[in-house]
């Protein structure tokens, strides 16, 4: 029986060693039927809990305002349209857990009552506790805030460079919370309003698409943080719609505005 034993190993075949080739194999196998998610998709998830819709009661000027050249209307001038709403739409980011959030001046400014909606979807009043009109930047704190509240996470630009991957986070013409990707375009830009009201330096250049709507909102690094606070898009036309280049605000600038220390 040894013998019979012995003869039979003889004819199993050799085990094959292991090598690069079947490694890559079974994660393509692995792959293909459950599929990683991407790196913009990540970086959604992460900010995601942070995000906020700030509304306010009267009208202020968006960064998609009239173009040069075309008048605003008057007060009392046909208050029907919709040029003349009331509803100002806007995006923020919760940066302290206790109901601190970041947006834009323009956004808020000059509303008699501000409403934030939290990820969860609770809603709260707020109010504005901190402004830095130079860099239209404006701090609220909501009045009741969701028990699992998360702040976003905050990063130094000092590393950032032209052709780093991010996300902008909002909500576009008041739809979202809404994501696009692309890149950091430049830095140390500069931006002045259409009506030439106002001039914003040291900004960063992206080309994630970016509406009114998405004012206020995070811009984000693929690890999840934020490196900026969108504030304008280039707009020569009066379509109110995106070319390919928006501004955002260094992070380092937002949360000096908030009281925090500098990275």
């Amino acid at each position: 029986m040894a013998v019979a034993a012995l003869t039979a190993r003889s004819f199993m075949p050799a085990q094959q060693p292991l090598t690069q080739q079947h490694i890559d194999a079974a994660v393509r196998r692995a792959l293909e039927k459950d599929p990683l998610p991407s790196a913009y998709a990540k970086a959604y998830a992460a900010i995601a809990p942070s995000i906020v819709l700030v509304e306010g009661d009267s009208e202020v000027e968006d960064f998609a305002s009239p173009p040069p050249g075309k008048a605003k209307k008057k007060p009392g001038a046909d208050d029907s349209s919709p040029a003349r709403s009331k509803q100002a739409t806007g995006t923020g980011v919760v940066i302290v857990d206790n109901g601190t959030i970041l947006t834009n001046l323009h956004v808020v400014a000059g509303s008699k009552r501000l409403k934030v909606t939290f990820a969860d979807g609770s809603e709260s009043e707020a109010a504005i506790v901190g402004v830095q009109p130079e860099h239209d930047l404006a701090v609220l704190r909501a009045r009741v805030i969701p028990d699992d509240l998360v702040a976003a996470t905050m990063r130094s630009t000092s590393d950032l460079q032209p052709g780093d991957e991010v996300i902008a986070v909002g909500y576009p013409f008041g739809i979202g919370p809404s994501v696009s990707g692309g890149v950091v375009s430049g830095l140390k830009r500069e931006f002045r309003s259409p009506q030439g009201a106002r001039k914003l330096t040291n900004l960063i250049q992206f080309d994630a698409a970016a509406n009114p709507g998405n004012s206020g909102g995070p811009l984000v690094t693929m690890d999840g943080s934020v490196v900026g606070i969108v504030t304008a898009i280039l707009n020569p036309s009066e379509q109110r719609t995106f070319i390919g280049i928006g501004f955002a605000v260094p992070i380092e600038n937002a949360a000096a505005a908030a009281g925090m220390p500098p990275f």
